[in-house]
């Protein structure tokens, strides 16, 4: 018997949120709602694409030890966008409501590249390879 799941490694945000979070990531970068959970109590866990590249989000969950950027002060991973058009898409996030850290600029090492936060405390690197 051979298994057709295809491994796959996708990054899930934890977020204050998750509500909000999914229309911002929608109207920010576009993303399409792939698959979404509603628990009673309002918290969401979703999986959304990104011109077909996949994450996750869900609502944090201190019980489980998730903590979303806004509770610890400070983001331990970044989302790194690869995309033909990045000036357009960090202006498209900028207008959604992230904040620049810095704004994209060919960097020495071969990249077009900016770095912005989301609302919600994640940082995001926008860029393509020159």
């Amino acid at each position: 018997m051979t298994d057709s799941l295809k491994t796959s490694l996708n990054a899930m945000l934890s977020v204050r949120n998750g509500k909000q979070a999914i229309e911002f990531y929608i109207e920010a970068f576009d993303a399409d709602v792939i698959m979404r959970v509603d628990s009673p109590d309002g918290a969401v866990v979703a999986k959304l694409a990104v011109d077909g590249a996949k994450f996750w989000i869900a609502d944090e969950s201190p019980e489980h030890l998730n903590f979303s950027p806004e509770t610890i002060n400070g983001c331990s991973a970044r989302m790194v966008l690869t995309v033909n058009d990045p000036d357009a898409w960090f202006a498209r996030a900028i207008a959604a409501g992230a904040k620049v850290v810095w704004p994209i600029a060919d960097q020495d090492y071969g990249w077009r590249v900016g770095r912005l936060v989301d609302p919600y405390g994640h940082h995001w690197e926008i860029g393509k390879p020159l």
